[in-house]
């Protein structure tokens, strides 16, 4: 019995840990959905635009990978859920078989009891004692026999009500299994079609492929002009504060910078809600072959009228504007820096202290492209970039 029961209570914690995993899936999943969300209200709003600027390929691009997430989670969700309901099957067989076990010993002991001898026979058998001792004896033997019978008949009980819960579990899981995959396979057929919008969206654009080539020239001389200015500014503010060649960081600097190092993945959005339509780094362009762009931030789109907003507490060190990407604040965290580009109004200066999402500016909205609003977000260790996605919350 001590056997079981520790085999019994190794079983439910691995359940209850399939349990959580599937949970904490779900909350993955409800993340990407609330995602997918804002995408699907940002393509309405730019309804117009995608139909007929790139803005339409990247907004499908981001919706794409959402979806991807979904489905990647629906499946990981039916992995879990599969795992927990194999370990209950195993669970239930192997109750099932200490049932049959505990019935074909009670039929024996019952068989014994009152086939093989009646109460006539126990009556006998005490009576036919040699003493009043070796008869007591008798009586008591017979006693505890008939208690083990009643025990072993309440834990037949006990192991079929466990058993009967443990059926009804597996019937639940079954069912949600069901629904998970039903969800997965609406979400693959809404994946299909937007693959399908974009299919057609890149074949209208290619015919365009001279605009396309000096609209991305264009953006990418004022994208390396704003890159070398930041990069410039942080330099000289790393310079500045060197001593011996490395800046040296006062008391509350080292406190803010160890405390933003420690949030990695768990920094707030630069925007309420938004989503990335410009991936960090080298990416491949979306219609033209062969060309890719070297991205040293994220874009975030986000409706119109969006403010952007500190994503950690540090003191705003640089507040400045260039042609074609209005203004850019940064912001220091100890040895960290983040930067907000494409800012048309801002409400902080140099100097000013800034708190985890504090409103800093609000986003340029560009009427040219039906208000399509853009914030070109970057995250510095002292003079080296970063992909800002490994600190965002996901």
């Amino acid at each position: 019995m001590k056997r079981s029961y520790i085999i019994f209570t190794c079983l439910v914690l691995a359940l209850s840990v399939s349990a959580q995993s599937v949970e904490e899936l779900q909350k993955r999943k409800a993340r990407a959905l609330k995602n997918l969300e804002a995408t699907s209200n940002l393509i309405t709003e730019n309804k117009k635009t995608t139909q007929k600027t790139m803005s339409a390929i990247n907004l499908l691009k981001a919706e794409i990978k959402e979806r991807n997430v979904v489905i990647n989670s629906l499946n990981s969700e039916v992995n879990a859920i599969n795992r927990q309901l194999a370990s209950l099957r195993a669970e239930i067989a192997s109750q099932q078989r200490q049932l049959d076990a505990l019935k074909k010993e009670y039929a024996a002991l019952m068989y014994h009891q009152y086939y093989k001898k009646g109460k006539w026979d126990n009556l006998m058998f005490v009576l036919a004692a040699d003493n009043v001792a070796q008869s007591y004896r008798r009586y008591r033997y017979i006693k505890q026999y008939s208690e083990y019978c009643t025990q072993k008949a309440e834990e037949i009980a006990r192991v079929q009500a466990e058993l009967d819960i443990k059926l009804e579990e597996a019937e639940r899981i079954r069912k949600e299994r069901v629904d998970v995959l039903n969800e997965r396979k609406q979400e693959n057929a809404k994946l299909q079609s937007e693959k399908n919008k974009q299919d057609k969206l890149v074949k209208g654009l290619k015919k365009k492929e001279k605009e396309l080539k000096a609209q991305l020239k264009k953006q990418q001389q004022i994208a390396d002009k704003l890159n070398s200015q930041i990069e410039k500014k942080i330099a000289a503010e790393a310079k500045k504060g060197a001593k011996g060649g490395e800046y040296v960081l006062t008391k509350e600097e080292k406190l803010v910078s160890g405390n933003f190092e420690k949030n990695q993945f768990r920094l707030p959005w630069p925007v309420d809600k938004g989503l990335v339509v410009g991936a960090f780094g080298v990416q491949p362009h979306a219609v033209l072959e062969h060309v890719t762009t070297n991205n040293k931030g994220i874009y975030i789109q986000a409706p119109a009228g969006t403010k952007a907003r500190a994503v950690f507490e540090g003191e705003v060190t640089q507040c400045f504007t260039i042609p074609g990407s209005n203004t850019t604040v940064i912001v220091k965290h100890g040895l960290y820096r983040t930067v907000y580009s494409g800012l048309s109004k801002i409400f902080v200066k140099a100097g000013d202290k800034v708190k985890a999402k504090q409103d800093i500016g609000v986003i340029y909205s560009d009427p040219d492209e039906d208000n399509k609003t853009v914030l070109y977000f970057q995250v510095w260790k002292d003079k080296t970039v970063q992909n800002p996605e490994i600190w965002l919350a996901k």
